[in-house]
């Protein structure tokens, strides 16, 4: 897989970003056969309720517990304005996946930061304003965590 560090701007400086990624347009070719059969049974598995198919695969390659990352909605795009959808595959090393409601968006009865261990092939699927209303992130490991590959199947004109 062509996993690439990147480095992006934040607040006042370019920082590396603490995972390698990867990412396959609608149009381009998964690197595993599996990953298509995947992407393509939970396209018939969610299609009737999303209104259209996975198009595209992003990868992170969480290499130890010091990758991760921050706290974020995939908000680029029309998952910004509508609702959508986001399906990810966990395979490696289980890590957290930590979710909070997005500041001033949530009913205050909804409490506070849930966490979800994330292990070898879990799915989780974030739907409906979920990306608007809520923030997810995978913190930092403390102690030996091994590699982790999170593989995020998303519809079109959704980041």
């Amino acid at each position: 897989m062509p996993w690439q560090a990147e480095r992006r701007q934040m607040y006042d400086r370019v920082v590396d970003v603490p995972r390698l990624l990867c990412f396959y347009g609608e149009n381009e070719r998964l690197p595993l056969p599996i990953l298509e059969a995947a992407r393509d049974q939970l396209s018939a598995h969610y299609g009737e309720e999303l209104g259209e198919p996975f198009r595209t695969a992003g990868l992170c390659f969480y290499r130890d517990g010091k990758d991760s990352v921050a706290w974020h909605g995939d908000r680029i795009g029309r998952g910004n304005r509508e609702d959508t959808m986001v399906a990810i595959l966990s395979v490696g090393e289980a890590r957290v996946l930590a979710l909070r409601p997005r500041p001033g968006t949530a009913d205050p009865s909804v409490g506070s930061t849930v966490r979800y261990p994330l292990g070898h092939g879990d799915l989780i699927v974030m739907g409906g304003s979920c990306q608007r209303t809520w923030e997810h992130a995978i913190p930092k490991a403390a102690g030996h965590v091994g590699p982790r590959i999170s593989i995020q199947f998303r519809p079109r004109g959704v980041r």
